[in-house]
């Protein structure tokens, strides 16, 4: 198991859900969304968030994180750490997404951006409420609650 994190930059203890740009990326959502999105997220676990950042990074240090941290050698959308000790405090975390691999999958999914990047964003916070996707069935099981929730997100937006 693995004991340690990798360092973030400090981070407003007040905001439950921090969006953090590290190349400005141009991206097709914002803070809001993705404050709703964790929104829809607890209600549909019965969780709550109390600090997750949501960094947007590039190929290279999504590699160099899922090397040093997971010993993978790819690029990936998502990667999740969760920080509090899983008791029944609330979530912490970061969500280190690759802001290039998320808009190819849109073209790839023949889904919009906006929507590709917002079932990530879903999908990590997902990963932080204890959920997997190491098997056939909790992947798709995974699947049927990212489509719940962008329903949600849809029907309150």
């Amino acid at each position: 198991m693995m004991k340690t994190f990798p360092e973030f930059p400090e981070s407003s203890q007040s905001e439950k859900i921090l969006l953090i740009n590290t190349e400005e990326f141009s991206l097709p959502i914002n803070e809001i969304d993705l404050k709703k999105i964790a929104e829809v997220v607890e209600e549909i676990r019965s969780v709550r968030f109390s600090s997750v950042e949501i960094a947007y990074v590039s190929e290279d240090e999504i590699v160099r994180i899922n090397q040093e941290y997971l010993e993978r050698d790819y690029v990936t959308d998502i990667i999740s750490f969760r920080y509090d000790d899983n008791d029944d405090r609330a979530i912490e975390g970061t969500l280190y997404c690759c802001a290039p691999r998320i808009s190819e999958q849109s073209v790839e999914f023949e889904s919009d951006e906006k929507s590709e990047f917002l079932r990530v964003a879903a999908h990590g916070l997902l990963h932080l409420t204890g959920l997997d996707d190491q098997t056939e069935a909790d992947k798709e099981n995974m699947t049927l609650l990212e489509n719940s929730c962008l329903e949600k997100f849809s029907e309150e937006s």
